[in-house]
């Protein structure tokens, strides 16, 4: 009996010591052997490393249901369940990790200017840093290609659209005055620094279908989430002063920035063309407040800025010249918020509202208008694996706009409400580290024409080798007449764009190439039958075009040491039939070619950073009525050269200096010409030249920080 209890227990134990063996080969989807993956049973020591062939074998002591995972680097880690005696003579099969830094990207049309982004053309710091930009993010966008030279304006235009045609997002959210009002051949500038944003994204066409109501291209601005540390800025300068400070807490932060810009003291020292009764006063202020929830983040935004000035400016048919004076209020203010959902889903909402008031004096003329907007917007995005996302969501947008004129004993009131209800889907598809594939439908529902507008959206990414990849885009892009138009006629339809986009783009070691061509196909553009936008014009949507060209971008950081600069150059051929134009021609504001040359230099010895950049544009067309021809004859080419030096006083102490058109070229933007003829037959003209030839700004800035290191070099 012992014996037999013995003989069993011996039996037993052989049982429970004996072991299987784990075999197979891991490939992947070319049939290549892939050698060094990692193959092991998950919470156990029990695994392998594949051999040359990609081959792999153990034993285990394991039993039952296992999890075997195998796993590479730039590869999907693969998890495989089943018996453990099921794992033998394996043929595994893994995918590349489409989520690698390697990995393509959708760039056609799109230029990342963010630190966190895999493929950046420029960073948050080139928005403060080019020599030309004078510190406004516009500008610096002005240095890449697709955008054209509209020096008297100062606003974006896009391949071929102008300016009203690109809209401005702040964390997703539309800004519908995202300009500071002007006068003519005085350039705008961007109503918000960009002390606050850490990412920036514009796109030239071919966007998501998640942004509407933009013809030609769309900039999205992204708030820091989180700042570094503590810190409060300080500046004095030739035009006024600045003042920002952010305050960290454990789950939330606060940073706000304002300014005072009067150029009285400058106009007095260096005066322009205009005889300014009250120069430029303004006043802004921004604020942002983060508070980190358990799942997502929330972010209150909201700026405010004032502005007055009156001057008399010639005129050729007003012997005074002519009469100009402007009282602005705007007032911004955006909510959103971005968490985390179960089952790996995510949501993106918030709301944004808009007031805007201006007080225009010209000559005997008084024009009020007031815009109250409103945007609200909820997205869902959930990402099913790596390889497939899918997100959709609604908005709304609200505006309500009046107006009043009034002169002598005219007094004229003018208005328009109009909700917009949109709803978008879009699709992500990676194929592989290779591929990529996006597809979107967008539907715009407009309630002042009472109709829906369909839009779909798709581009293609395909990787050709480590280092460049062709990307193809698609869209139908729906925009409605602008206020100027629909204050006055409702009865007309949104105006419509179709974008084709074929994209370059190569990545090497700080070394960016960029070659994009393009098509863009107008439809629905509004026209009108007298001079400008009146009440007794009779409107329709009938005016077409085309925009067509080619794109090239060349960015090299390391070649050089300290060396970081960049080139652009644009191409454009387009033509229009809208407003009051009678044939299809080149529109007055754009110009065939664009050319920008970027540089910055860092001189150690010196403790400054040195910045030059260079600004070609060709002439651009203008009606001479002294010949039959609309718009046939082009102004001489547009030239500038401008030059900043940041000077560190110590580590958080900068002196700041910059000059734009350093050489003083003699630019001209267009001409006036008088109303009637003299004694000849002749209309005479006068040139429209920039207020100034040059605008010289110098700067001290101070920064306090906790680490005692942080200045704003950032910053400028």
């Amino acid at each position: 009996m012992n014996k037999l209890i013995t003989l069993i227990v011996l039996c037993l134990i052989n049982i429970n010591h004996a072991q299987t063996t784990i075999s197979g080969k891991v490939i992947d989807n070319k049939n290549q052997p892939i050698e060094g993956a990692n193959v092991y049973l998950d919470g156990t020591y029990d695994g392998a490393t594949t051999d040359v062939e990609g081959k792999f074998l153990f034993t285990t002591e394991e039993k039952g249901t296992q999890a075997l995972v195998v796993s590479f680097l730039s590869y999907e880690t693969k998890t495989i369940v089943n018996d453990v005696s099921k794992f033998s003579n394996l043929k595994i099969i893994l995918r590349e990790d489409v989520e690698s830094l390697d990995a393509v990207v959708l760039s056609a049309g799109t230029f990342e200017a963010n630190d966190n982004s895999k493929v950046s053309v420029l960073k948050p710091l080139d928005v403060v840093t080019t020599a030309s930009a004078l510190g406004d993010f516009v500008g610096a966008l002005q240095t890449l290609p697709g955008t054209s030279n509209v020096a008297e304006d100062g606003r974006l235009f896009v391949r071929g659209g102008n300016a009203d045609e690109t809209q401005i997002f702040i964390d997703g959210i539309r800004v519908f005055t995202p300009y500071s009002p002007t006068t003519n051949n005085i350039p705008t500038r961007g109503r918000y620094s960009p002390f606050l944003f850490d990412g920036i994204t514009f796109s030239t066409g071919g966007y998501s279908s998640e942004f509407g109501q933009a013809l030609s291209s769309v900039l999205l601005l992204n708030t820091i989430d989180e700042p570094v540390q503590e810190k409060t800025d300080i500046g004095i300068m030739t035009v006024g002063a600045a003042l920002g400070n952010t305050q960290k807490w454990e789950k939330s932060s606060l940073s706000f920035n304002a300014s005072y810009i009067n150029l009285a003291p400058y106009l007095a020292v260096f005066k322009d063309r205009n005889d300014w009764e009250n120069p430029y006063q303004g006043a802004q202020g921004e604020m942002v407040y983060r508070y980190q929830l358990n799942t997502g983040m929330l972010k209150f935004y909201a700026a405010f800025d004032t502005a007055k000035f009156q001057l008399t400016q010639e005129d050729i048919n007003l012997e005074e010249g002519l009469d100009f004076k402007l009282n602005n209020n705007n007032f911004y203010v955006n909510t959103s918020y971005k968490g985390i959902l179960d089952n790996n889903w995510t949501l993106s909402t918030g709301l944004s509202y808009t007031y805007a008031k201006n007080d225009i004096g010209a000559m005997t003329s008084d024009i009020d208008n007031t815009e109250n907007s409103a945007h609200i917007k909820l997205k869902l995005k959930k990402r099913f694996h790596s390889r497939f996302k899918l997100s959709f969501g609604a908005e709304q947008f609200i505006t309500d706009f009046d107006e009043n004129y009034k002169e002598g004993s005219i007094n004229e009131s003018y208005d328009f409400e109009n909700n917009i209800t949109a709803g978008f889907a879009e699709a992500d598809l990676i194929f592989s580290k290779s591929l990529a594939l996006k597809i979107g439908l967008r539907a715009d529902y407009s309630s002042i024409f009472n109709t829906t507008d369909i839009a779909p959206r798709a581009a293609l990414a395909y990787k050709t080798s480590k280092n460049g990849q062709v990307s193809l885009a698609y869209g139908n892009f729906f925009q409605n007449p602008s206020n100027s138009i629909l204050k006055f006629n409702k009865d007309l339809e949104a105006e419509k764009t179709s974008h084709y986009i074929l994209n370059y783009q190569y990545v090497n070691d700080g070394k960016i190439f960029r070659a994009e061509a393009y098509r863009k196909d107008y439809d629905n553009l509004v026209k009108f039958d007298t001079e400008f936008a009146s009440f007794d014009s009779d409107y329709n949507s009938n005016g077409d075009g085309y925009a067509q060209g080619v794109d090239l971008f060349w960015r090299d950081n390391t070649s050089i040491k300290n060396l970081d600069y960049w080139v652009s150059y644009s191409y454009l051929d387009t033509e229009r039939n809208y407003r009051n134009y009678q044939a299809k021609v080149q529109p007055g504001f754009a110009t065939n070619h664009n050319l920008s040359i970027v540089g910055k230099y860092w001189v150690d010895s010196w403790k400054s950073q040195l910045g030059l950049s260079y600004a070609y544009a060709s002439g651009r067309p203008y009606t001479n009525p002294n010949t039959n021809e609309f718009l046939g004859e082009r102004t001489k080419s547009f030239n500038s050269i401008s030059f900043n030096w940041a000077y560190l006083l110590d580590q958080q102490k900068i002196l700041y200096f910059s000059v734009n058109n350093l050489l003083g070229f003699n630019n001209i933007n267009g001409y006036q010409y008088a109303n009637t003829a003299d004694i000849n037959g002749q209309f005479n003209r006068r040139a429209l030249r920039p207020a100034a030839d040059q605008f010289f700004f110098v700067g001290f800035f101070w920064t306090i920080s906790e680490d005692g290191k942080d200045n704003q070099l950032d910053n400028l």
